[in-house]
């Protein structure tokens, strides 16, 4: 589980950095994580190998089409869960804390159940 977490936090990573930066580079990834440059280096390499990014011979990281649906995934369930606990009075700094690890094990259905319920009370 642990793996596919980490898999998944730094493919959303990946993809909020691609929506403020010209390009994206495994520095940024480890700027914005506050990981280690060589912690990052091995987790990209991984992406790679299960084809979630490319990398450019120049460093810059693009998602694949797997690696976005993951990312985009990730995020949408980070912005509805943060969202949501924060309107329930949850303060925002443990609200995203939550969510980060909410995001990483609700199930389809369950995200899906409480996506309807927030959009729709």
């Amino acid at each position: 589980m642990a793996n596919t977490e980490s898999a998944e936090n730094y493919l959303e990573t990946i993809l909020i950095l691609s929506k403020r930066l010209p390009v994206v580079r495994s520095v940024d990834v480890a700027t914005e994580l506050g990981f280690k440059k060589s912690s990052v280096s091995i987790a990209m390499k991984n992406l790679r190998q299960k084809q979630h990014i490319t990398v450019t011979d120049a460093g810059y990281i693009y998602l694949t089409d797997s690696g976005r649906e993951i990312a985009e995934m990730i995020y949408e369930r980070h912005q509805l869960i943060s969202g949501w606990l924060i309107k329930l009075g949850v303060p925002e700094e443990i609200a995203t804390e939550d969510a980060c690890r909410m995001e990483h094990v609700i199930s389809k259905e369950s995200f899906d159940a409480l996506k309807k319920h927030v959009f729709h009370s």
